[in-house]
C-alpha cells in the first residue's frame, strides 16, 4: 500500500487548562501522530542541574525558546519522514510563525488550533481538579494560571477555535473535520 499525503503538523495552543492537551491526544488518534508537548520537553530538563539553573537565569521568552526549539527539531524528524505530528503547547504568535516555517520547508501542511475556555469558574476548576502527572514537572495552580490570562494574547491566524465550555465530543468533532479523514482513508493502492 502506497501512501499519498502531505503531513501535517498540528499545533494545539491556549493558556493552561483549555482542554488543549486532551485535544491533541485525540488529534494524534486521528492522525496517527505523536503528541510533542512543551512541558513534556522542558521537564526533561529538569533533571540537569546546570542546565535547570541556566533556564532559570533566561529571560521568559527565551525560555519559552528553548522549549519551541526542541519541539521543532522533533517535529522535523517526523515530518522528513512524512510522518504527521502534533505540538501542544502555549504558543504566542512569533510560536505559531515559527511553527508554520517548520511545516513549510517539511513541505507539510500546518494547521492551528486555539483553544480558550470562556467561563472563568468552569476554568477554575479544570486547572485545580488536574494532574498531568509530567515527571520533574510542577502542577499548575489558579494563580499560575490567571498570570498567563493576564499575559494572554491569543495568535490571530489559526485554522480553529475552540471553547472548553462545549462539550469534548464536540469540540473533537470540530477538530476531525479539521484534519480530514484517518491517514488510513487517505491511502492508496491495494492491501496486500
Amino acid at each position: 500500500m502506497t501512501v499519498t499525503h502531505q503531513p501535517t503538523l498540528l499545533l494545539l495552543t491556549g493558556p493552561p487548562g483549555t482542554g488543549k492537551s486532551t485535544l491533541a491526544e485525540r488529534a494524534a488518534d486521528l492522525l496517527g501522530a505523536p503528541v510533542l508537548g512543551w512541558d513534556w520537553a522542558m521537564a526533561a530538563l529538569t533533571g540537569f542541574d546546570p542546565v535547570r539553573d541556566g533556564l532559570r537565569r533566561l529571560p521568559h521568552v527565551e525560555h519559552r525558546r528553548v522549549g519551541w526549539s526542541i519541539l521543532w527539531n522533533l517535529a522535523t524528524a517526523q515530518l522528513r519522514r512524512g510522518c504527521p505530528v502534533v505540538l501542544d503547547g502555549v504558543a504566542r504568535d512569533v510560536e505559531v510563525a515559527g511553527t508554520r516555517e517548520v511545516a513549510l520547508a517539511a513541505g507539510a501542511r500546518c494547521l492551528v488550533v486555539v483553544t480558550s475556555c470562556s467561563d472563568e469558574d468552569v476554568h477554575r476548576r479544570r486547572v485545580e481538579g488536574r494532574s498531568r502527572g509530567i515527571p520533574g514537572w510542577y502542577e499548575l495552580d489558579w494563580d499560575h494560571v490567571a498570570g498567563v490570562l493576564a499575559r494572554w494574547q491569543p495568535p490571530a491566524p489559526c485554522d480553529l477555535r475552540l471553547d472548553a465550555v462545549a462539550p469534548l465530543d464536540a469540540n473533537v468533532a470540530r477538530l476531525a473535520d479539521l484534519v480530514g479523514p484517518p491517514l488510513r482513508a487517505r491511502s492508496t493502492g491495494t492491501p496486500r
